[in-house]
């Protein structure tokens, strides 16, 4: 039987959402964490108010630090945000799928000569739009549909996973295989009753229903951050997790 301590140090399955406006909160949590349990996500928020500083400093209180900047323009400018994001020592960082073949292969090709690649994974639909969103947008299928596309594309541009709801994780590990990496963000709690004011995400999953789908990482933020005990909050999610996991 595998037990919390041994799943989060060998390979930590969640991701904190650090989703502050500014540093020093980012950096109180941070101090409150345990880089053993857990990784944590700098998103374009805290990015652009904290910038690189930030990143290095979770860097180096040995923080595995998914950059989530989504990027996506031509592919020389994504290639060249994707190797300066490199530099910074990030364990992973996220470009749009949608930018295209071409762009993800550029990117792919801009960290590959990194000391410390870093995992380069592509987001797929946002966790925020429903099928009517795809449709206004001009997307052809339904969310799965579409998701499952953008997979294949990333995958075949060499990328390491993509950004999905855990909805469609059951679907994407059977088409992209046990390699490919996802990432769940819109997870919720078992416990949890009701939607969090101010909480945009609709195809959410609990973390435990996340991996048994076949999820690799979970993005968790307010359950975690804005508990008076982040670390037995961290643990808790762990135990929900390691109670499936023989």
């Amino acid at each position: 039987m595998s037990n919390t301590s041994s799943i989060a140090l060998n390979d930590p399955k969640i991701i904190v959402a650090l989703d502050y406006a500014t540093a020093p909160p980012a950096h109180e949590i941070a101090a409150r964490l345990d880089p053993a349990l857990c990784r944590v996500k700098v998103g374009k928020e805290l990015f652009t108010a904290a910038g690189p500083v930030l990143v290095e400093s979770l860097v180096a209180r040995g923080f595995g630090v998914f950059l989530d900047l989504k990027f996506h323009d031509i592919p020389n400018t994504v290639a060249s945000a994707c190797k300066a994001a490199a530099k910074l020592g990030v364990w992973m960082m996220n470009v749009h799928a949608s930018g295209g073949s071409g762009m993800l292969r550029a990117a792919r090709e801009a960290v590959a000569g990194e000391s410390q690649q870093p995992k380069l994974i592509a987001v797929t639909v946002l966790t925020s739009l429903a099928q009517s969103d795809l449709t206004d947008i001009g997307m052809q299928g339904d969310p799965a549909t579409v998701v499952l596309r953008l997979a294949r594309l990333a995958q075949g541009a060499g990328l390491d996973g993509v950004v999905c709801s855990a909805q469609e994780a059951r679907a994407l590990r059977a088409a992209c295989g046990a390699a490919f990496n996802l990432v769940t963000p819109g997870i919720r709690l078992a416990d949890t009753s009701a939607t969090p004011a101010g909480d945009d995400q609709k195809r959410v999953m609990t973390p435990r229903a996340a991996l048994d789908a076949g999820a690799d990482y979970l993005v968790i933020g307010r359950p975690i951050t804005q508990s008076a005990d982040p670390i037995a909050a961290l643990q808790r999610i762990q135990r929900e997790i390691a109670a499936g996991t023989t």
